[in-house]
């Protein structure tokens, strides 16, 4: 019997590592070996139960970049590209049905029978581990040649879920003014898409001073910090963009209250779109007057498709040479430390934390 380690949520606050056992793939599906296991501001709220109650015991991780052991069955990817033991794959985490409204009508994740977990005694995807198993449905692809896995690693789930909020909110548009509050791998990655569209202010709000400098490494042409009072950050931005005020306003603090100073913020005719408060449970007062009178659109996006994870692979791949993804992984952590990790995250000391589980 084949086993690996795995990190266990098997109550609220509480991990532990596990030898669980590797299954063989069943057919359309593939087992591989963790190169790098990306971790996620989400997955702290799913550690301290912010996010709700979870079906414990779970193995941690929905963001993975691994190597192909076995195959069931299959000789391409998701897309259609050949694939063998060896390659590099990432992987879309949300396991669907395929026969259900959203999945065949509305064609729209997460679906009504979506599994996000497994029982960490079963055969399992958690990327804090060895192995990840995933099963037939569940979307893998094979990286491009010459693509670098940390580069594709360094934005985990953050871009494609930024993707398919501009999708759901429309594109950045050249010359458009964009503020992008927070700047953890979610903002980060709105600001990378934003600068590459040819947008002409990318402003970033956070509270940190290195997070600011690497967003303007990433194209961002203007910071702002949180020490900043709330009169303060938007007189600086307004300045900045003119009275019309920001034409896009991307929500990536996860942070309760940055939602109503996102509608402040917003300019008329604009857009906000909201993606970090996945696990933010709460409510906060704004003014419905403020949408109608700015005739602003507001639009959630999370759960994002396969598609947006391939999008967001090809495209960190064409980018790897030009915009320093690789180095946004700051700190690299063993299966056993992920507590630390997840700490860590929690903290705002790290850029990018990943479970290395060759540490």
């Amino acid at each position: 019997m084949t086993t690996g380690r795995a990190t266990v949520l098997v109550e609220t606050n509480k991990l532990e590592t596990w030898n669980v056992e590797i299954a063989d793939p069943e057919y359309g599906g593939a087992l591989v070996r963790v190169v790098l296991g990306g971790v996620c501001g989400s997955d702290v709220h799913i550690k301290t139960g912010e996010a709700g109650i979870m079906p414990f015991p779970i193995i941690l991780g929905h963001e993975g970049v691994g190597r192909i052991e076995k195959l069931g069955g299959l000789d391409t990817d998701y897309a259609g590209i050949p694939v063998k033991v060896g390659d590099l794959v990432c992987w879309s985490p949300i396991a669907a049905c395929h026969r259900c409204h959203s999945c065949t009508v509305l064609e729209e994740t997460p679906c009504e029978n979506s599994q996000y977990f497994e029982h960490a005694e079963k055969p399992n995807w958690g990327s804090y581990a060895d192995y990840a198993w995933l099963p037939r449905g569940l979307a893998f692809f094979k990286l491009p040649d010459g693509a670098d896995p940390l580069a594709v690693a360094a934005l985990g789930c953050a871009l494609p879920t930024v993707l398919r909020g501009f999708e759901r909110c429309g594109p950045v548009r050249m010359g458009e003014t964009v503020v992008v509050q927070g700047a953890g791998p979610v903002g980060l990655s709105a600001v990378v898409l934003a600068a590459q569209a040819g947008a002409r202010e990318v402003i970033v709000i956070d509270g940190v001073d290195r997070r600011l400098e690497v967003a303007k490494s990433l194209g961002a042409t203007a910071t702002v910090s949180l020490r900043d009072s709330l009169k303060e950050r938007r007189r600086q931005i307004y300045e900045l963009t003119g009275p019309a005020g920001p034409s896009l306003v991307v929500e990536a603090a996860g942070f309760l209250p940055a939602f109503p100073e996102g509608v402040d913020l917003a300019g008329i005719h604009s857009r906000y779109v909201v993606m970090g408060l996945w696990g933010a449970i709460g409510t906060q007062p704004i003014s419905p007057r403020d949408l109608v009178t700015k005739n602003l659109t507001i639009v959630g996006a999370s759960f994002p498709k396969p598609k947006h994870y391939h999008g967001a692979m090809q495209l960190a791949a064409q980018l790897q040479d030009k915009v320093p993804l690789a180095s946004l992984i700051s700190h690299r952590f063993a299966i056993e430390d992920a507590h630390l990790a997840l700490d860590a995250v929690h903290k705002g000391e790290v850029i990018k934390a990943v479970i290395d589980p060759e540490l």
